[in-house]
């Protein structure tokens, strides 16, 4: 991580803002790595504190801006996000708390032993169901109350996959009757997810996504928070395409979910209805994932993501097996032979 050049440093557009916020011109700006979206972070060290800055676009700084409508709303009901330090929405600017370079990613594949990383899954969890409970039962102002996973937009999802993945940049071919058989799986599958009851839905949360600071898990890119079912965060986590989890590792994660759910008075569900709801979510949001790494190759030539496109693919493939909902997905992945190709290679 290399610093800013000082001179080009009090160029950029931000440096009033930060000299503003932190009352002095006595700091270190650094360039850290970005998501997949088009916000931009810095860290910036200030004597023996640091905080990162967020640069996107300007925005109204009222309830209608989601970044800070779902920040502050979580943080009324205590899921731990990071603190705002400062504000400067004509630039697009805002400080947040430094939440350091541990993600729940890292810790896991730094474990010696897998099992190390539970009680920080675990932790991952109880925040979850913060979001998933308390943070739904408070009916304040929130923008995630207002945009929900419903059937069309689950659709939208999987026909992202099917454009960006399968038609472009495999170059599958797919007449009339094949596109067709496959929208009415995808519409079956997307239906019975949207008639789930609603809860407010992270929408991205993975192990890239939650940081352990002091112990403590903190939730970050929460700004696209929508109602939806319980399964699509889930599914974000303990189906993650970055961290290959067991399936014994993750039912003891859904176990313990589904007992400390119980606690907040939550719907009963069976176990064979979960798992089979479980599944289905599998195939849309994993399939979704594959999209979205296939659409940052075909727009981009990022090829940073490829290496999650067989991986993520495999575990596509298995729950269409398991809950055998989507069979001629199944058939496309099997006869194309996905299974045994090596996409990274493949196009890198």
């Amino acid at each position: 991580m290399v610093a800013l050049d000082p001179v080009e440093l009090r160029l950029e557009p931000y440096f009033s803002f930060l000299m503003s916020s932190l009352k002095s011109d006595g700091f270190e700006v650094y360039p850290l790595a970005g998501d997949a979206s088009a916000r931009r972070y810095y860290r910036v060290v200030h004597g023996e504190e640091s905080s990162v800055l967020m640069r996107w676009e300007p925005f109204e700084n009222n309830k209608d801006y989601p970044f800070l409508s779902v920040l502050n709303h979580f943080q009324r009901n205590d899921v731990q996000v990071p603190d705002v330090i400062a504000l400067d929405p004509q630039g697009g600017y805002i400080l947040l708390e430094d939440l350091g370079d541990l993600t729940l990613e890292r810790k896991y594949w730094e474990s010696q032993n897998k099992d190390s990383a539970l009680g920080f899954y675990r932790k991952a969890i109880d925040e979850l169901i913060k979001i998933h409970y308390t943070a739904t039962n408070d009916k304040s102002d929130c923008t995630a109350f207002e945009t929900t996973f419903d059937t069309s937009k689950f659709l939208w999802e999987m026909n992202y996959a099917f454009q960006h993945l399968l038609q472009t940049m495999l170059g599958i071919k797919f007449d009339e009757a094949e596109s067709g058989r496959l929208q009415t799986e995808f519409h079956q599958n997307c239906k019975r997810l949207s008639e789930e009851p609603r809860v407010i839905c992270h929408r991205d949360y993975h192990s890239r996504n939650l940081m352990i600071k002091l112990g403590k898990m903190r939730v970050i890119d929460f700004q696209d928070a929508r109602m939806g079912p319980i399964y699509y965060d889930l599914v974000s986590l303990l189906r993650d395409s970055y961290v290959d989890l067991t399936d014994d590792y993750a039912q003891s994660l859904i176990d313990y979910y589904l007992v400390n759910r119980q606690e907040q008075k939550a719907p009963a569900i069976s176990k064979d209805e979960f798992s089979e709801l479980f599944e289905i979510q599998t195939v849309q949001r994993s399939f979704k994932a594959c999209g979205s790494f296939a659409s940052f190759f075909n727009s981009r030539g990022d090829k940073r993501y490829l290496k999650y496109l067989s991986p993520t693919l495999r575990k596509v493939y298995l729950a269409c097996q398991r809950t055998r909902s989507s069979p001629f997905l199944a058939k496309i992945i099997n006869d194309n032979g996905l299974l045994e190709r090596d996409l990274e290679s493949e196009f890198s």
